[in-house]
């Protein structure tokens, strides 16, 4: 079987799908248009996000028995056209779960805490100690929406810091474990001081948090988004930071991201986004949850362990 690479990945990959008899070819500059022109004649297909897999792609290639995205969100591929010609689509949510975990928590800690503002701070020779003083995160109520691989690693994360944990997630029923406890989301919206979002980006979570969503929380409260930058409006954040409805916001994904999660700033930037720029209440990271050096071997990892069990032998 033929394995085209697209994207760079750990070599652990190649390295196990070529021990189990694969012929593996890596190629990651290639156009688009290059891409098209010989797909057709290989089995299998490794990518992260920078190329869509759409109707054309597909029809182009005809022998594709499998693709592999070296990550969790699968929004880039055409999933109903995938499953109609039976081609497998692989995608590893185990292997960075526990590096996107951490990393919300330390975004919440340290947004609470002022770290990025007093270190800021303390490199301009300023002393300031009570501008300075921190949040604690024990006792505070923590709403999860969606509880999958991500908003599960985020729980046991939390585990140990003394916080009540809701969880959300409407395509699943007795979620409830050692580390949450099932709610429906007016309940999150009813007690929650903290919201962190763990869902996939489809049409049906386009703007899940929008002013409406705002407007139904019942306290202030901070927001953490670690799943897609389109699941959060903007400009909803915006007008609840200035109201003070959100007390604080810690957004790894952004809304005006690319497609290919590469790039954002070869764009004018809309004035909504400025002003979170200017907020000392936003705390920003550049679609890195999940992004570790030991998620990077993992995620290849994973895929290598589902490609072999559907086509090892």
């Amino acid at each position: 079987m033929k394995v085209l690479f697209i994207d760079a990945v750990h070599s652990a990959l190649e390295t196990r799908l070529t021990k189990i008899g694969f012929q593996c070819e890596l190629n990651f500059e290639l156009s688009r248009q290059d891409i098209l022109a010989k797909i057709g004649h290989y089995q299998g297909l490794v990518l992260r996000s920078k190329t869509p897999i759409d109707f054309e792609f597909l029809e182009a290639a005809k022998q594709l028995k499998f693709i592999a995205r070296s990550g969790a969100g699968l929004e880039n591929i055409d999933l109903l056209e995938t499953k109609k010609r039976q081609i497998h689509l692989f995608s590893a949510p185990e292997g960075n779960r526990q590096a996107l975990g951490e990393h919300a928590l330390a975004m919440i800690l340290s947004l609470f805490n002022k770290l990025s503002q007093a270190d800021k701070e303390i490199r301009e020779g300023k002393w300031n100690r009570e501008s300075n003083r921190g949040v604690e995160l024990s006792g505070k109520t923590i709403g999860i929406v969606g509880y999958g691989n991500m908003g599960k690693s985020f729980a046991k994360c939390l585990y140990g810091f003394d916080c009540r944990v809701l969880a959300y997630d409407k395509y699943k029923n007795d979620i409830s474990d050692g580390y949450v406890t099932e709610s429906s989301l007016e309940d999150i919206q009813r007690n929650a001081e903290i919201i962190s979002f763990h869902i996939p980006y489809d049409e049906s979570t386009h703007h899940y948090l929008n002013e409406k969503f705002v407007q139904n929380m019942h306290k202030k409260f901070y927001l953490i988004n670690t799943s897609r930058g389109k699941v959060v409006k903007t400009e909803a954040v915006s007008k609840g930071l200035k109201t003070g409805k959100i007390l604080g916001a810690c957004l790894d994904v952004l809304e005006f991201e690319k497609r290919s999660f590469e790039d954002m700033f070869d764009q004018e930037m809309p004035l909504v986004f400025k002003e979170l720029l200017e907020s000392k209440n936003v705390l920003l990271s550049p679609h890195v949850a999940g992004w570790t050096k030991e998620s990077y071997k993992k995620l290849s990892l994973v895929l290598a362990e589902k490609i072999e069990l559907t086509f090892g032998s």
